[in-house]
């Protein structure tokens, strides 16, 4: 079958390829209907590594996907062919101890749809667990299948977070994440949301949600208008999701005492921190890595319409246009947000 193949660094083919096709008793074999292309990927692409994952050779590349199931194994009972759903693309060992305390998304172990040497879905078919295989409702499209992939990064981010009801939230980062973990902060509890960016495109997107503040950086210091809209009280949760050393060293001007702050970006390289902020605060740190045990939450919230992730999808590309894609996302359009391939109709 094709598959886009990332060659090497700065390299994309769209080629045959040879993957695994072969069927467990506990797999599932599915159609790949959408695919969206996450900024890992397009790392991937222009870097060649993520930190200690390194593209050595040639790795079929994406990760957000929804599609059809097409054949089931002997001891599937969840699952029938002609279901349509998505699939969480991190497989750990489910006999690991990090799978046992409930935090798979840690296993040492998880095998990640295009991490190196895993390969990723961008191809016709794959052969995926059914137990990280859901069944979509009547009412979610393939595009929103392929969106709870990011989305359960803002479910897991939310989760960390133990909104309570009428917080008040402020997200760092305008980027898709920062956008998904606003919106998950909402569905959470958060009687409204606080987002920044430089890029006023972006915020203009996210800003259309009700609940959601907009702070452009380039016009309007942050700190002082958390302060100005808190009673100079701050924060209840700070989520820091772009990843930016003067974000992660400022955090502590904007949570509340006692506050919360969830990391949620990740630097390039280590960067400076603010301890003694964050100690006279007493803020509570939290970290988040992927997501763990919150994908049919995040099915839930989309199907009942009080999450809508349809204007976050910026573009929908055919397969063989999948290099003009990956192209585009490298370029980072200001106005976009989610670049989708279709793979199959």
């Amino acid at each position: 079958m094709k598959a886009l193949v990332l060659e090497e660094k700065g390299k994309l083919s769209l080629r045959d390829f040879n993957l695994p096709r072969d069927i467990g008793p506990h797999d599932v074999r599915i159609k790949i209907h959408t695919v969206g292309i996450c900024g890992s990927d397009v790392h991937y692409y222009t870097h060649g590594k993520i930190g200690p994952f390194v593209v050595t050779e040639p790795m079929v590349l994406g990760h957000e996907a929804s599609g059809d199931v097409l054949e089931v194994g002997a001891e599937v009972a969840h699952l029938k062919p002609g279901d349509r759903v998505c699939m969480e693309p991190g497989i750990p060992d489910a006999n690991s101890r990090a799978s046992k305390l409930g935090i798979y998304n840690v296993d040492p172990a998880v095998r990640f749809w295009a991490t190196p040497p895993v390969h990723g879905c961008l191809t016709p078919e794959v052969v995926h667990p059914a137990a990280y295989t859901f069944k979509l409702p009547d009412n979610v499209s393939f595009a929103e299948g392929a969106m709870v992939e990011p989305f359960a990064i803002g479910m897991q981010a939310a989760v960390r977070a133990r909104i309570v009801p009428g917080d008040v939230a402020v997200v760092t980062g305008a980027g898709p994440i920062g956008m998904m973990v606003a919106l998950a902060a909402l569905a959470g509890g958060c009687a409204r949301v606080i987002i920044s960016d430089f890029s006023q495109p972006k915020l203009d997107i996210i800003g259309n949600y009700p609940g959601i503040q907009t702070v452009n950086l380039g016009q309007t210091d942050l700190p002082s208008f958390v302060a100005s809209v808190t009673g100079d009280w701050g924060a209840d949760v700070v989520f820091e999701c772009s990843g930016a050393a003067p974000a992660i060293l400022g955090l502590p001007g904007l949570a509340r005492p006692g506050g919360t702050i969830v990391l949620v970006g990740m630097p390039v390289d280590p960067v400076p921190v603010d301890i003694v902020g964050l100690q006279a605060r007493e803020v509570r740190i939290e970290t988040v890595f992927r997501y763990a045990n919150v994908y049919d939450r995040a099915i839930e919230l989309i199907a009942s319409g009080k999450v809508d992730l349809k204007p976050l999808i910026s573009d929908t590309l055919s397969f063989e246009n999948a290099i003009v894609a990956f192209d585009r996302a490298v370029a980072q359009r200001p106005e976009d947000v989610k670049i989708q391939i279709r793979v199959n109709s």
